[in-house]
């Protein structure tokens, strides 16, 4: 593994606002779609926030297994793994934005705020021209 394209790929996805996310649909096919990412634990913790009762929480609860991907100029981490969905409210108050207020218009305590935790199985690198592949323990 390669320290440095690691290091490189984790501030690009600390600092990114936006990450497109790919989950499996009903018909069995992936559908990829952008979500504001909150927080990142390097590589392998991801954190986001979406409706309980959006599509992305329904395929979610029927398949678990997503892909993450972050971009920035030629740069690209694509990770795969599963999403658990939280309704804890200290988890909630934690990752609170005050935009969110536009979504759920009930705050912290919205029946429809959850949060998206996806946790990495195995990450793809393409930083600065080079790829590292990485597997989870």
């Amino acid at each position: 593994m390669n320290n440095e394209l690691v290091l490189k790929a984790e501030a690009i996805m600390r600092n990114a606002d936006v990450a497109a996310i790919a989950k499996i649909d009903d018909k069995g096919y992936p559908r990829v779609s952008t979500i504001s990412s909150l927080k990142t634990d390097g590589l392998r913790k991801v954190w986001f926030s979406t409706g309980l009762r959006s599509d992305k929480v329904k395929f979610f609860k029927r398949n678990s297994r997503a892909s993450v991907c972050y971009l920035e100029g030629g740069n690209n981490i694509t990770l795969t793994g599963d999403i658990e969905i939280l309704t804890t409210r200290e988890l909630k108050e934690q990752l609170w934005r005050d935009w969110f207020i536009n979504h759920y218009p009930g705050g912290i305590t919205d029946p429809n705020y959850c949060i998206l935790e996806f946790t990495t199985k195995e990450a793809i690198l393409w930083i600065d021209n080079q790829v590292c592949y990485i597997n989870m323990p």
